[in-house]
């Protein structure tokens, strides 16, 4: 995520101070207290509040930043609320019979996390968390009439699908299910407070009830023009600096993009019950290696991208060289898929799909030729028709212009 820095009227000694708390904050934040899913592109509800701001000592952004940073807090048992407001278009069912077709070919499990967390990207929903210590998690969504689990025990993760009755078993090495524990308010907070530079600003801005316990709110807002990236609120409690939500506002306005909150909190000692996992009768079991031995040769569709500067995974004939333009919120992403641009229908030998993927975008014109912009509240992509993307929480015309001046 974007770096920010104190308020202007720090001062430089300030400035460093804030940036050895914010580096402390990032080595110390407590992998067990977050939740996990892909990107950053979750939004939640927010959390329940009582009526009336609490009347706490002041508190300057550097200090409670350090809070965060001191914060140690390894056990703990709630509820959080999720709700996801990206302003994607509704595909008519297309992406879950795709999902669903993909389960029942063999391609995965229902219970897979990498397939079943990705619910969270869209909609509103309710998420029951339990930690003790960075050896024991657990993740529950509620759904209708179903339970979707996803337990962290030891070096064993398991995720039980209800619905299915499907069950998935891996361990804490994959680095693949580790990185989808990543959505509370403390890994989103994580995220946003990774790196420090004058493109931000951070103040303290009053504070507040969350899931009955007293607040600051840490406010981190964009210094440039360009971003769709409007604000950024945490909540931190004011007793042992565990942020207890995220909310983050678009530059467009209206409802915020992710608003992730605790709405229930105790911080006493899960029992141990809480982590333990029998396979229920009857349930299909996929296990990690069997998955990855099952999963369909991926030649020629999107892959993972490898870092910047360097050539990443499969997407159309591979991107090359992923690489970063401009700096701080202005940031955008770009890499050649080594093919060609956005199809249409025709282009896709006269089917649906390639007609549907061209019509949910916008075609544009500028120096760099003509292409397609996929626009949603928070993330914007350019494809242009020789096959070059660029990605970022910027505006459409920023595209355009770094596609612009790239060529």
């Amino acid at each position: 995520m974007a770096p920010y820095e104190t308020d202007d009227s720090a001062d430089t000694g300030e400035r460093d101070e804030l940036r050895a708390g914010r580096r402390r904050a990032a080595r110390y934040i407590v992998p067990v207290t977050v939740v996990g899913v892909a990107a950053a592109t979750i939004g939640l509800v927010p959390a329940l509040a009582d009526s009336g701001d609490p009347n706490l000592p002041k508190i300057t952004a550097q200090q409670l930043i350090d809070k965060i940073a001191k914060s140690d807090v390894q056990q703990l048992s709630g509820t959080v609320k999720i709700s996801t407001d990206l302003g994607l278009p509704n595909l008519g069912g297309l992406e879950s019979s795709m999902l669903s077709g993909a389960t029942k070919s063999g391609d995965g499990s229902s219970a897979d996390p990498t397939t079943k967390l990705t619910e969270l990207a869209t909609g509103t929903h309710t998420l029951r968390v339990a930690a003790d210590g960075p050896d024991k998690q657990k993740i529950s969504l509620l759904e209708n009439a179903a339970e979707y689990s996803l337990i962290h025990n030891g070096k064993d993760v398991w995720g039980y699908d209800s619905q299915s009755n499907e069950v998935y078993h891996g361990t804490a090495a994959d680095s693949s299910k580790s990185d989808e524990t990543r959505a509370t308010p403390k890994g989103l907070t994580d995220e946003a407070l990774k790196s420090v530079d004058a493109t931000t600003s951070v103040t303290v801005d009053g504070t507040e009830h969350v899931a009955g316990r007293d607040a600051y709110k840490l406010l981190i807002k964009p210094k440039q023009s360009g971003t769709t990236v409007g604000t950024i609120s945490i909540a931190v409690d004011s007793k042992t600096g565990l942020p207890l939500k995220f909310t983050l506002t678009p530059a467009s306005g209206g409802a915020a993009v992710v608003d992730v909150g605790f709405t229930q909190l105790s911080l006493a000692k899960p029992a141990a019950s809480t982590f333990d996992f029998k396979t229920p009768k009857g349930a299909k079991v996929t296990t990690e290696d069997s998955a990855k031995k099952a999963a369909p040769d991926h030649s020629g569709k999107p892959g993972r991208l490898g870092k910047p500067g360097k050539s990443g995974g499969d997407l159309g004939k591979g991107p090359d060289g992923l690489t970063v333009l401009g700096k701080g919120w202005n940031s955008i992403a770009t890499f050649d898929t080594g093919g060609q641009g956005v199809p249409s229908g025709s282009a896709s030998g006269g089917g649906d799909l390639g007609g549907v993927i061209s019509s949910l975008g916008d075609k544009v014109k500028g120096t760099f030729g003509s292409g397609t912009v996929f626009s949603t509240r928070l993330i914007n992509a350019l494809v242009t028709d020789d096959g070059k993307v660029y990605v970022g929480a910027v505006t459409k015309s920023a595209l355009v212009k770094a596609a612009d001046a790239a060529k």
